[in-house]
């Protein structure tokens, strides 16, 4: 079995306590490693200061207001984002950044899955 280290990371910004929740051990049963859950960009900026992620899944809306700015410093990292928002439709969200993932809350758990391993795999080949 790979070490924590080994494993990739993925990054959780969502501020409903029971979502953020779910992709947590959404991402942790997939194997990965967890980085957040985070309520707002502020704790997420200093995370991915400290060591980028492998994937992120971003809520457009968080405690601090829009996520936008977080998504900024990832997507010019090189970081895949699934972004997954019940305000924002996925369409939207690609017009912006037409290289991530979107999906509409709520997300069916085998699309969000198919998702994150998408973004996990799109890093792993880059």
């Amino acid at each position: 079995m790979a070490t924590a280290s080994e494993r990739p990371t993925v990054l959780v910004v969502e501020d409903e306590f029971i979502i953020a929740l779910d992709l947590s051990e959404t991402v942790q049963d997939l194997g990965y490693e967890l980085e957040g859950p985070f309520e707002g960009n502020e704790q997420a900026i200093s995370a991915i200061e400290a060591q980028l992620p492998d994937a992120a899944i971003l809520d457009v809306f968080t405690a601090d207001g829009e996520v936008y700015p977080l998504a900024d410093k990832l997507s010019a990292a090189g970081v895949p984002i699934v972004f997954h928002s019940g305000h924002v439709p996925p369409e939207e969200v690609r017009q912006r950044y037409p290289d991530a993932l979107a999906c509409a809350k709520p997300c069916p758990p085998n699309q969000l899955i198919d998702l994150v391993q998408e973004a996990v795999q799109r890093k792993a080949t880059a």
